[in-house]
């Protein structure tokens, strides 16, 4: 008689309570899906916070390969970011923001992290390529 180790059906848990890789998943899923139900709101200030990352990394990009620079540019970043949530919240999500503490909280979520990334990507980029060393 041979014994073979069963496998077993086994969910790792996260802190916050949600479960494994298929909860990530299926908030991804989500996050593409127009006016998706967000049972949690957490999950959906994660996609937002997410998406402020990307958009955060995307235009550091375009700003340290094209030299744009001052405050103007910073201005137009802003624009850009908080555009691009509020559409997505407002016209493609159809959010009812005042569950979330009104727009500010929405538009406030993950906004300075984003920031950061910006510029971090946008001042390594633009001092590799147009820096006089």
């Amino acid at each position: 008689m041979s014994s073979s180790p069963k496998k077993r059906n086994v969910e790792s848990k996260i802190p916050n309570g949600s479960t494994g890789n298929g909860s990530v998943m299926a908030t991804f899923s989500k996050a593409f899906v127009a006016e998706a139900a967000w049972d949690d709101k957490d999950e959906f200030l994660d996609v937002i916070y997410w998406m402020r990352q990307i958009i955060g990394m995307v235009l550091g990009l375009i700003w340290g390969l094209f030299p744009l620079k001052g405050i103007i540019a910073l201005v137009i970043f802003f624009a850009i970011n908080c555009g691009v949530i509020y559409i997505y919240y407002g016209i493609f999500q159809k959010v009812d923001d005042e569950e979330y503490g009104g727009p500010t909280e929405i538009l406030k979520e993950g906004l300075m992290t984003s920031f950061s990334t910006f510029v971090v990507t946008w001042i390594i980029l633009y001092s590799s390529l147009y820096s006089d060393l």
